[in-house]
């Protein structure tokens, strides 16, 4: 079960690539601010127990590999770790919010998302060996009579 991780009623392995950008995709996310950016998402996701296993800040968009829990959905995740950032952002650079900056809004509406998870061949294989496993199993119960 090695990569495995476990709540009280599932068993999981949810990893995602999420990317997101400033509104405009204006190129904001420079030096101090991109280290800014980078420390805020992983202090949040330390507090709400998620796992990054990539993050990359470019100076127009962020790119991370996150395990998120299923008691977790991707889109509170996502509301919660632009709108927190957005919020830190402002109140550390307040110049920001000038225009013809960004306003209100730091990031643009909306992410890009996409599952992480075992290759196709790797699942397949595995499907096989469970209905070996299932008929071997149903076998054994008909030899003994249960």
């Amino acid at each position: 079960m090695g990569r495995f991780k476990k709540l009280s009623h599932a068993v999981y392995d949810c990893k995602y690539h999420i990317v997101w950008c400033p509104k405009y995709r204006y190129r904001v996310l420079l030096e101090e601010k991109a280290k800014f950016v980078e420390t805020s998402v992983r202090m949040l996701c330390e507090w709400k127990e998620l796992e990054i296993e990539g993050l990359n800040v470019r100076k127009d968009h962020v790119h991370v590999i996150l395990g998120i829990p299923p008691k977790y959905s991707v889109s509170e995740v996502m509301g919660m770790l632009k709108g927190k950032t957005a919020i830190k952002m402002f109140q550390r650079y307040p110049e920001m919010k000038k225009k013809p900056y960004l306003g209100n809004h730091f990031w643009a509406r909306g992410y890009c998302v996409s599952t992480i998870w075992l290759d196709e061949e790797k699942i397949r294989k595995y499907v096989q060996y469970q209905e070996e496993e299932d008929r071997q199993e149903e076998a054994q119960q008909l030899e003994f009579g249960f």
